[in-house]
């Protein structure tokens, strides 16, 4: 593939939209598993679907991460650096592919329909399972909050290139110039 400089703007729109939604998504299923209230039943009916949007455009992104031509690291950036970096896109991409699978799963093994509105209802993944679901429960906790650190600290990462290093990372996902 050819040399560039900036990631695909398919890329880099997908990527924003999708830091606001997981964002949005950890923030309303915290929200919704501390609240008794009237408020509960409206936070479920956007977790799941947003859940569910966030899979496909994980699975999209994916794809076009790898059939499109990707900027090189700064040739100054260490070489465990560059290792650390592709470590945590590594570790995002899984969660990212995994907190929605699990929440689907763990629906399925309460007996629970994910429903993404306009009647429409996603097939079960699990048989209903007690034990399953007791499983599971705690897992999406546990992938959630590893979701949670990991996008802070790749926020920190991108943070540190665009103000500390100013090497030109952090332009390549927001597509802007050199001033």
């Amino acid at each position: 593939m050819k040399q560039v400089d900036y990631f695909h703007p398919a890329l880099r729109a997908l990527h924003w939209l999708m830091a606001a939604a997981i964002l949005a998504m950890l923030f309303i299923g915290v929200a919704m598993v501390s609240t008794v209230s009237s408020l509960h039943s409206f936070l479920v009916s956007i977790h799941k679907p947003l859940g569910v949007m966030i899979l496909l455009l994980v699975v999209v992104r994916l794809w076009l991460r790898y059939a499109t031509a990707k900027p090189n690291l700064p040739d100054t950036l260490p070489g465990w650096q560059r290792l650390m970096a592709h470590i945590s896109h590594g570790v995002l991409y899984v969660l990212m592919l995994a907190q929605p699978l699990i929440g689907w799963a763990m629906l399925s093994a309460a007996g629970y329909p994910v429903t993404l509105g306009a009647g429409i209802v996603l097939p079960p993944i699990l048989p209903m399972n007690n034990d399953g679901y007791a499983l599971l429960r705690p897992l999406h906790s546990i992938v959630a909050l590893l979701l949670f650190i990991t996008v802070m600290l790749h926020l920190a990462a991108a943070l540190f290139h665009a103000l500390i290093l100013r090497d030109g990372v952090f332009r390549s996902m927001t597509g802007s110039r050199k001033r």
